[in-house]
């Protein structure tokens, strides 16, 4: 009789890891840069096609923060500030997919980022920078005499 070696099955995957699965919700944020020279009324308006998107898929829209006209640090499209939009939502997968789709071919939107939610964390503004405080000057005379030391070694 000649030898035939055994046959296994193949091993499939050991978790569903990067899986994407059907059906299930998670919650996501949107940070979104407007033009500021765009109409206040068009900002609404895209939050509320971003907000009917959401619910129609099914989702839930958790909140809106508004974050308002902020300065950039480097310039876009000729634009030294962007006004800020920060959403928080549940949706699944495809549904987002669509929002960001949506939102690339929009020209009021300069810049858009979508991350998971991370609960727990915050979602209000970040403060404005305070200015550091002015340094003590030192009188010029005071200065000077400091000085001598080093002229004497």
């Amino acid at each position: 009789m000649p030898f035939r070696p055994e046959r296994h099955q193949q091993s499939g995957p050991t978790s569903d890891h990067g899986k994407e699965v059907i059906g299930a919700l998670t919650t996501y944020e949107i940070l979104l840069m407007l033009d500021p020279e765009q109409a206040e009324a068009r900002g609404e308006e895209i939050i509320a096609r971003i907000r009917e998107q959401v619910e129609k898929a099914g989702g839930t829209w958790r909140s809106h923060d508004a974050w308002g006209r902020r300065r950039l640090t480097y310039e876009i499209n000729h634009k030294h500030d962007g006004v800020y939009h920060l959403v928080v939502f549940e949706t699944d997968a495809p549904t987002l997919d669509e929002v960001t789709r949506v939102l690339k071919i929009d020209d009021a939107v300069m810049r858009h980022l979508a991350t998971r939610h991370i609960e727990g964390s915050r979602t209000s503004a970040p403060r404005e920078e305070a200015p550091p405080p002015p340094r003590e000057s030192v009188p010029e005379s005071e200065y000077a005499g400091a000085n001598i030391s080093s002229d004497e070694e």
